[in-house]
């Protein structure tokens, strides 16, 4: 991997997305609206929005970003842009790097604007420090961009790639502990569940929910979640094909 070529990507990828608002805002507002909608709905329960806020907090971030992720690389590959990069001193790993780190770029900013919400003006309440949320608000952001980059792969159209989602994301949204524990699931759906990453990424933000201190459980969340992204970006460069469908 060539690390001029590698930044020289992530530079397109972001001139390409400063002419594209409504992805900008896909990206960055819509995490931030359905945090604000989610915090009134509960008005009247302020502890119901606190123990599922800083979950929520970490999977909004991943759904969006895998979703504008996977269509944004998709129009590379059909519009034959993917294909002529590829004719070039380009390597897949440079390509599928490049893009990272420009989704990457805007996911620090959008887990930031979603973090400062949540904290400082829809009052989430958290034991632990607003920066371990942040990072595991990222960590998610960062899984969700490597998701979209390693389904695109498998789509042919826009509409297809949006079909991913049901197939991807939501069976994690079910299992990842929101909305019951997980030890307390049907054993063969809690064994599903802990070989999910966004088990880990709820499990991480519940860390942050109860201890003010950084615990072992914590690192190891957050570690996984890392590790699954890098995987799946492995694996996104090796499905790469140097031909459009």
């Amino acid at each position: 991997m060539n690390t001029y070529r590698t930044a020289a990507t992530a530079a397109r990828v972001l001139r390409q997305l400063r002419h594209d608002p409504r992805s900008i805002a896909l990206m960055l507002l819509v995490p931030c609206v359905m945090l604000f909608l989610l915090r009134y709905v509960f008005d009247g329960s302020p502890r119901t929005f606190n123990s599922i806020g800083a979950s929520l907090l970490g999977i909004f971030p991943l759904i969006t970003m895998f979703l504008v992720t996977s269509i944004a690389t998709l129009r590379e590959r059909t519009s034959g842009t993917l294909e002529r990069l590829l004719a070039m001193p380009l390597g897949k790993a440079d390509l599928i790097a490049g893009y990272a780190l420009a989704f990457g770029a805007l996911a620090i900013v959008q887990s930031a604007l979603a973090t400062g919400l949540a904290l400082w003006a829809l009052d989430l309440h958290v034991t632990g420090s607003a920066w371990l949320l942040l990072l595991v608000a990222l960590l998610d952001a960062l899984l969700g961009t490597a998701l979209g980059l390693f389904v695109s792969a498998f789509a042919a159209s826009e509409f297809q790639a949006v079909q991913f989602m049901p197939a991807v994301i939501f069976p994690q949204l079910l299992l990842c502990g929101l909305f019951i524990a997980r030890d307390r699931m049907q054993p063969v759906l809690e064994a599903i569940s802990n070989i999910l990453p966004m088990s880990y990424a709820v499990d991480g933000m519940n860390e942050v929910l109860r201890h003010t201190d950084l615990t072992a459980l914590y690192v190891r969340d957050a570690l996984i979640v890392a590790g699954c992204a890098v995987l799946v970006l492995a694996l996104g460069a090796a499905t790469l094909r140097r031909r459009t469908a």
